[in-house]
């Protein structure tokens, strides 16, 4: 994606909200530790991210809070209980302030949403 774009999108969220902002920089600061060379991609207006070729989320932002959402999401077990959503395929963690980010253990989503996006891939 090119950053020009990635930046106006950030600098957008920031004049509307700094705490907002600070939360979805640590979601991505968070997903690029994880997933050393991670895709960003600015989509649906949010940033979608992609690890081993497959988009397996992507972070959105509200009026009151941060979303982070799992295209696969309903085929994670949720042995946390914070996966929120009832569609068929799609599953979101919302987060209100930073201390959701351990209190909602997005940290051990994560690998969990790479995996049940890539199980969902059709067989080559």
């Amino acid at each position: 994606m090119p950053a020009a774009s990635l930046q106006t999108f950030l600098e957008d969220i920031r004049l509307v909200s700094e705490a907002r902002h600070q939360l979805v920089q640590a979601v991505r600061a968070l997903v690029a530790q994880r997933f050393p060379g991670v895709e960003e991609a600015l989509k649906y207006g949010g940033i979608l991210f992609s690890a081993e070729g497959v988009t397996f989320g992507g972070v959105f932002v509200y009026k009151a809070h941060v979303s982070v959402e799992f295209g696969s999401g309903a085929r994670i077990a949720d042995a946390f209980g914070h996966l929120e959503g009832q569609g068929k395929g799609r599953r979101h963690l919302k987060l209100r302030g930073p201390e959701d980010l351990l209190d909602k253990q997005l940290a051990a989503y994560l690998p969990l949403a790479l995996q049940a996006a890539k199980d969902e891939r059709p067989a080559s």
